[in-house]
């Protein structure tokens, strides 16, 4: 059995995935081909955004975003702790301090409630992560960030495709930052992102970024990175476009079900007036070892998204000595994942369901 089962979802695809590459291979515009503007476009019409601008990877989007608004060492951006390791990652490597606060036990979001106390005179921006593939409290953030003038960026890597009171993610604040690395629910086969804006200044300033900061070729404006996504990758991701919203839909309706299921052991909860993308299916157990165990041996996968929280990891323990973020501790002893793909049939997750009681 497949944790997420892409094999499955090229051999539905393989025609137009197939077609799609072949026409790469054949102009031979590897980099920021024709392919790339088209799914930009596409991308943006989407989500409702003005711009799109694809990149590298989710990683490299959040470090353009965060250099697109000009984060300096001893800037400080609010984030959470209880995310991939990317989310802080990108804030460090610029010289600024990740501000951690601590998330709501049952989405396993930032507590937007806590925000406000966290800002100082050096917060630079708000950086909440729409986690499992639901966003965050973007309403109540973004007042926050209003008041105080700080700009707001949606880590949106796992969320691509949810929605938020009406509204796309990556299309709910001053930026959106995604990922199409492949196991997302709309992914490519390599790495790629993609950053959201209606700001023009911002869109040209991430568009120089991501091309060594070159305003005209070799008239570098800029300080940028190799940022690109490359055009296969871009050809990859429009061809799962056509079957993007029948996925969404068939794995909200399996999360659904899972949750029928597996109600005994307080799956994440996704909030009314949103959707959740389930980037993973995610459920809360003290006897997490036992099961994972349990699964194992009967052949079926799971993960932990994620057993530390950032304040725990080695890397940034030091800097944070002495802090507690209780929920996001609790979080990380207790959550795991299961299969889940919009190909998962109905017959695999009984077996899983059945498994994760029996253990």
């Amino acid at each position: 059995m497949e944790f997420t089962d892409l094999k499955t979802q090229y051999r539905a695809l393989q025609g137009e995935i197939d077609a799609r590459m072949r026409r790469v291979l054949e102009h031979g515009q590897y980099i920021l081909g024709p392919e790339v503007r088209e799914l930009e476009e596409k991308l943006a019409a989407y989500t409702g955004a003005k711009h799109c601008v694809t990149v590298a990877s989710g990683t490299e989007a959040l470090l353009i975003a965060l250099m697109a608004l000009d984060i300096k060492p001893g800037d400080e951006v609010i984030t959470t702790p209880f995310t991939f390791v990317a989310t802080g990652e990108m804030i460090v490597l610029l010289g600024a301090k990740p501000v951690f606060v601590d998330v709501e036990e049952d989405t396993a979001n930032i507590d937007a409630s806590r925000i406000a106390a966290a800002i100082t005179a050096k917060t630079r921006a708000i950086m909440p992560v729409s986690l499992y593939g639901q966003p965050a409290d973007m309403d109540e953030i973004n007042a926050v960030a209003a008041k105080h003038g700080v700009a707001v960026i949606e880590d949106a890597a796992q969320s691509f495709g949810a929605t938020y009171k009406g509204r796309k993610s990556c299309n709910l604040s001053t930026v959106g930052a995604t990922s199409f690395f492949p196991s997302k629910p709309l992914g490519c086969y390599g790495d790629g992102g993609a950053l959201f804006t209606s700001d023009d200044g911002l869109a040209q300033a991430m568009r120089e970024i991501r091309h060594h900061g070159q305003s005209g070729r070799y008239q570098h404006t800029r300080i940028g990175v190799g940022g690109r996504m490359d055009t296969l990758q871009c050809a990859v991701v429009l061809a799962k476009l056509g079957r993007f919203e029948w996925e969404l839909e068939r794995r909200i309706a399996l999360a659904r079900r899972y949750d029928r299921l597996l109600d005994a052991f307080r799956p994440i909860r996704v909030k009314s007036d949103r959707t959740s993308v389930y980037a993973q299916y995610t459920l809360r157990t003290p006897q997490r070892d036992r099961i994972q165990e349990s699964l194992r041996a009967k052949g079926i996968p799971t993960a932990v998204h994620y057993p530390q929280s950032l304040h725990q990891q080695p890397a940034y323990a030091a800097s944070y000595r002495g802090l507690s973020f209780p929920l996001s501790e609790k979080l990380a002893r207790e959550v795991i994942s299961l299969p889940m793909s919009a190909d998962l049939s109905e017959k695999d997750q009984d077996a899983i369901a059945a498994a994760v009681s029996a253990a």
